[in-house]
C-alpha cells in the first residue's frame, strides 16, 4: 500500500509552470521547472533571485512558561546566545547515541514562545520527543500543514522582498513579522536571502505577488534540484545523507551548533565523550580532479584501502567540477589537500580533500 503524498498549497502554481515533481519527505514537490531546469535555476539564485516553495518543511510551536528554557534543555545549540527576534540552527539528537534525529531552525519569540522548523520527514518524531519530555504547563503543537514557506534567495532578494512592502533590513538569522507573515534572513543556498513563513491559505497570494513584482529582478521559480546543488556548493548538510541517527554532530563537524557549556541537552554525555576522544570518522569535502562526478554511497579510497563513503555529491554548476561531502575515517590520517579516489561506476576518479564551502558564501 502506497502512502499518499502531501501536496503544497502551491501545487497548481507549480504544475502551471511545467514543474517536474518528485517525492520528498512524504510530499510531492517540484524538482525542476520547464524552460531551463536545474542549471538555469541554480544560476538565477547565484546571479539574481530565485524562489523555492519549501512548504514541505515542518513547523512546530512550543509555548508556555519556560518554553525557551525547555527547548534549550533538549536541543544542542544554546538559545541563551540569542535574543527574541533571532533564529538559530540547532540539532535534535538521540540521548543514548548522540545521533542526529533532525536539524532544526529555532525562532525565538520570547521566553514563553519558540517556533521550530524541522525537516519534513522528521517533524512528527521531533514533536513526539518534545512532547514526551515536556512538563504539563507547556503546549507543543504540530503545525506542519498550517503554514507554507517560500525561500526567496539571491543577490536581488532584498529588492524583491522590499517591493512587496515587507521588512528586509534585519540581520542574518534575524526575523521580523508583517501581519501574519514572518520574514526571516535565512536560507539554504549560501546567498543573501529570506524565508517567508505564511499561513497556508495565503500562500498562493504571496506567490502571485512575488511573480507579479519579480520580472525586473530576474526572478525564477526554483525546484529541489537546484536547492541541492546550491546547498552542496556551500557544504551544508542534508539530513538523511550527511546527518542521520547514525551520524553525530561531532562526525559531521557541526560542533559549532552545540552548546558545549550547557548543563543539559539530548545526547550531551555521549557527544562530550566523543569530542574528547576524537570521532572515528569526519565529514570532509571532495573536489574532482578530472571529469568524475561523485554521488552518494560511492566508496572513497586511499590507495587500495577503502577509507570512506560519499554522503552527498553532484556537479557544481558554479565551479564546473564534481564536488562531494564524504565521511572519511580519521584513522586514515588524511589532511586537506590529499588526493583520494572515488569509485565512480567502476572507474577510479581522482578527488582532492578540501574544506567546504566550495563557493564563497554571500549570506551576510
Amino acid at each position: 500500500m502506497t502512502m499518499e503524498l502531501r501536496r503544497s498549497p502551491l501545487h497548481e502554481r507549480h504544475a502551471a509552470l511545467g514543474a517536474k515533481f518528485a517525492a520528498f519527505g512524504g510530499w510531492d514537490m517540484p524538482l525542476e521547472y520547464a524552460g531551463g531546469g536545474v542549471l538555469r535555476e541554480h544560476a538565477a539564485v547565484r546571479d539574481a533571485v530565485g524562489v523555492f516553495d519549501v512548504s514541505h518543511l515542518g513547523k512546530a510551536r512550543v509555548t508556555g512558561p519556560g518554553a525557551a528554557d525547555f527547548v534549550n534543555s533538549c536541543l544542542t545549540n544554546d538559545l541563551g546566545r540569542i535574543g527574541p527576534g533571532k533564529a538559530q540552527y540547532t540539532l535534535c539528537c538521540d540521548d543514548a547515541t548522540g545521533g542526529v534525529i533532525d536539524d532544526v531552525i529555532a525562532y525565538l519569540h520570547g521566553d514563553d514562545h519558540v517556533f521550530l522548523i524541522p525537516n519534513a520527514a522528521n517533524t512528527a518524531e521531533v514533536v513526539r520527543r518534545l512532547r514526551g519530555a515536556a512538563p504539563p504547563a507547556l503546549t507543543i503543537e504540530n503545525e506542519h500543514e498550517a503554514y507554507a514557506v517560500l525561500a526567496v534567495q539571491g543577490p536581488r532578494s532584498a529588492e524583491l522582498v522590499a517591493s512587496l512592502g515587507l521588512p528586509t533590513e534585519h540581520d542574518y538569522m534575524g526575523f521580523a513579522t508583517a501581519g501574519d507573515l514572518t520574514v526571516c534572513r535565512t536560507g539554504y543556498t549560501g546567498e543573501h536571502g529570506y524565508e517567508l513563513v505564511v499561513p497556508a491559505g495565503r500562500a498562493v497570494a504571496v506567490w502571485d505577488e512575488l511573480f507579479a513584482a519579480g520580472e525586473p529582478y530576474g526572478l525564477r521559480a526554483c525546484g529541489l534540484g537546484a536547492r541541492d546543488t546550491l546547498r552542496t556548493e556551500m557544504g551544508y548538510a542534508l539530513h538523511g545523507q550527511d546527518l542521520s541517527p547514525e551520524i553525530t554532530p561531532v562526525q559531521a563537524r557541526l560542533g559549532w551548533a552545540v552548546g558545549w557549556g550547557k548543563p543539559a541537552f539530548w545526547g550531551r554525555d555521549v557527544l562530550v565523550a566523543e569530542k574528547a576522544a576524537g570521532p572515528r570518522r569526519t565529514l570532509r569535502g571532495l573536489e574532482a580532479q578530472d571529469r568524475g562526478i561523485p554521488r552518494p554511497h560511492m566508496t572513497v579510497y586511499a590507495g587500495e584501502q577503502a577509507v570512506g563513503e560519499v554522503t552527498s555529491g553532484t556537479f557544481s554548476p558554479t565551479r564546473k567540477v564534481g564536488i562531494a561531502l564524504a565521511l572519511v575515517e580519521t584513522a586514515a590520517g588524511l589532511e586537506d589537500g590529499a588526493t583520494v579516489e572515488v569509485d565512480v561506476r567502476g572507474r577510479r576518479a581522482a578527488m582532492r580533500l578540501v574544506k567546504p564551502p566550495f563557493v564563497k558564501p554571500q549570506v551576510k
